[in-house]
This record gives structure tokens, C-alpha cells and sequence, in this order.
């Protein structure tokens, strides 16, 4: 696969290669040998919106492969105004060695992966973060319950699942592939059933597909205490997002304290089920202080994640494509260069 732009694209086979392969990189951070394998390599970022995790994770990837990461603020390039994305496309791909893109639109993302020649990696549209789940099946996999595998776990999430939740509306199409349960726990007009989305029909059917394939399960409840019961994790995300913030005061009427992930609603879930949030967080609003600092939250091992899951796919999309001089042309050109500019500049 040339771009990681859908993990419906993908096996579960092939997902988990890339979980053991960033788990894999993971060790040798720790070890201190983290490996160079894209020296002289370069990744064009491009932001439609700002972004902490997704920039900074991909910048110190970059950095800690030997690479250099170039960021394209929003507002910097003329994709999609004065330049299409078919020549903005062309263009990055005869400088950089792959294309990160977090942008709104799925079509745009796709029309961006047709016109490159170099990987492309779907760092979110706004309605799927492959990026961000392939990092909570890696989350997962290292904080298995004990006796238990993917197969068998539950992963519930409480809180609004409409398709702007757009990391679990990910999630749901892998964890059931690999047989495990999916919840959501939403109020009335807060889930994916009851988005206005022209994506919610493609949404749901891939929902229902996984179920089909690795024998999982999808369901989605209004009372969050019976969907956290079986939980083994229980997630949350943002109640507001870029873009809906007047509607701030409204949405925390209809989700406090019910659909708060707090210390009241975990004590209705098994005694090792753990928390995530992929963040950013707002403490004491969707998920409680308590919660978020308890010895069974994962939120900061899910961010940490972040950067080990775009080594990962950096090293893997990049370093089969790079051009690898013997050390006897490296030399050859490196004195030529050193020749050629030493007598044009004395003569000049």
C-alpha cells in the first residue's frame, strides 16, 4: 500500500505488522538507539487547522529518524485557491520524500494521494483520524488486560459519536475485524445514527462490515452506565470542537454530568477497566480531574504513543523509497561538488 490515507484499506494482518513494527521502534527509543533510517529525508506537512499531537509527533519523528520535517501552516499554501490540489500535489512531491496532510475534506485527501508520486499520510480529515486509532490499537495492545486478547476486549466510548467523533468512527471499523466489541454511549441526537452527515450511511456499513468479517461487535446505547459495564477501556474526546464553540453552553447541558467520564460512572465498570482521551483534554469536563490523573488512565501513554506510531509509519512509507548512494559515489560527487564550486569561485 503507497499511502496511509484509510485503515479500511488494510488487513488486520497488515495493521498489526505496523503495531509490532512501531512497538518495535518504541523499544529502541527507550534504549537510547533509536534508528536513522531517513537521513537527508524530508516530510511536507500540511495543516488545514492548528494542531499540538499531530504536528509535534510528526516533526520529532522526523527528527529522531535522521529527517526533517517542513510545517505548512494553514493559511501558507494556495491549496485548493490559487493552486489545485493536483498541482500542489505534483509540486511537494519533487521536493519532499512524503506528504502529511491534515486537512477537512476526505475527497480533497483522496484527490491529494492520486496526484503524488511520494506517500501520502492522512494525518485527520474531519471525518476519520487513522493516525490516532492505528495509535489506540498500539495504546491496546500494550495494556491488554491480563487472559484477555483483541478478540475478546470491549472498547466503550462515552460522550458525543456523531461522525465529527471522527477517531472512533475509525475505531469501530478495526477493533471488530479483530473480533473485539465496540460501544458507544451517547445522548439522544449525539450519535452516529442520528448525523445528517452524507458520510453516515458509508460510516455505518463499514461499522457493520467488520462485525461481519472478525466477528465483533457495534452497538450504540443512550445510557452510559450499561455501556460501560463489560468495558475493559472507556474513552472520551471533546464535547465542543473548532467551529461549533457557540454551541459550547448548550452541548454541556445536554452531557454533564450523565455522560462525564468520573469517578460515579467508572464504578459501574470492571475494577480494570482504563481510561483514554486522545486529547486535548479539559479537566473536570468530559472526564473529571480524578479520573484523568488516576493509576489506570492511559492518556498520557496514548499521547506519548502518538510519536512512536508516526516513526512508525514514517520509516515504513519513506525508507523503501529512498535513494541509497554506495560510500564510493558518495565521495565521488561530494568531490566533485567541493572542485567545481573551489575553481568556478577562484576564477569568478
Amino acid at each position: 500500500m503507497k499511502n496511509f490515507i484509510d485503515p479500511w484499506d488494510f488487513t488486520t494482518d497488515e495493521l498489526m505488522e505496523l503495531v509490532d513494527f512501531i512497538l518495535l521502534l518504541k523499544k529502541a527509543d527507550k534504549l537510547g538507539a533509536c534508528p536513522k533510517l531517513l537521513e537527508d529525508a524530508s516530510l511536507g506537512m500540511i495543516f488545514a487547522a492548528p494542531s499540538t499531537r499531530t504536528r509535534v509527533s510528526f516533526e520529532v519523528a522526523m527528527t529522531k529518524l535522521g529527517g526533517h520535517a517542513l510545517y505548512l501552516r494553514p493559511g501558507e499554501l494556495h491549496l485548493g485557491s490559487r493552486e489545485t490540489i493536483k498541482d500542489t500535489a505534483l509540486t511537494l512531491s519533487r521536493m519532499c520524500d512524503c506528504i502529511m496532510a491534515r486537512i477537512h475534506s476526505p475527497e480533497d485527501m483522496e484527490e491529494l494521494s492520486k496526484w503524488s508520486s511520494v506517500p501520502v499520510i492522512n494525518g485527520m480529515t474531519d471525518y476519520n483520524h487513522p493516525t490516532q486509532a492505528l495509535c489506540d490499537l498500539v495504546t491496546i495492545v500494550e495494556n491488554m488486560p491480563e487472559g484477555k486478547t483483541l478478540s475478546d476486549i470491549t472498547l466503550t466510548f462515552v460522550g458525543d459519536t456523531t461522525l465529527f467523533e471522527c477517531v472512533l468512527n475509525t475505531m469501530n471499523q478495526i477493533l471488530p475485524r479483530f473480533g473485539g466489541n465496540v460501544v458507544f454511549a451517547s445522548p439522544e441526537g449525539y450519535s452516529l445514527y442520528d448525523d445528517a452527515s452524507p458520510y453516515r450511511e458509508k460510516l455505518i456499513s463499514r461499522a457493520e462490515e467488520a462485525c461481519k468479517i472478525g466477528g465483533g461487535t457495534f452497538k450504540v446505547l443512550n445510557d452510559p452506565i450499561e455501556a460501560v459495564k463489560n468495558a475493559d477501556f472507556i474513552y472520551t474526546g471533546p464535547w465542543t470542537y473548532h467551529g461549533n464553540e457557540d454551541e459550547k453552553e448548550a452541548r454541556d447541558k445536554v452531557f454533564m454530568p450523565k455522560f462525564q467520564v468520573n469517578a460515579d460512572l467508572v464504578a459501574h465498570a470492571p475494577d480494570h477497566a482504563q481510561f483514554m482521551h486522545y486529547g486535548p483534554a479539559l479537566r473536570g469536563q468530559e472526564m473529571s480531574e480524578e479520573i484523568m490523573d488516576h493509576e489506570r488512565s492511559l492518556l498520557v501513554d496514548e499521547a506519548e504513543n502518538r510519536l512512536h506510531t508516526e516513526k512508525g509509519l514514517l520509516a515504513w512509507y519513506i525508507y523503501p523509497n529512498l535513494k541509497r548512494a554506495s560510500t564510493e559515489v558518495k565521495a565521488a560527487m561530494q568531490a566533485d561538488a567541493e572542485l567545481f564550486v573551489l575553481e568556478n569561485q577562484r576564477e569568478a
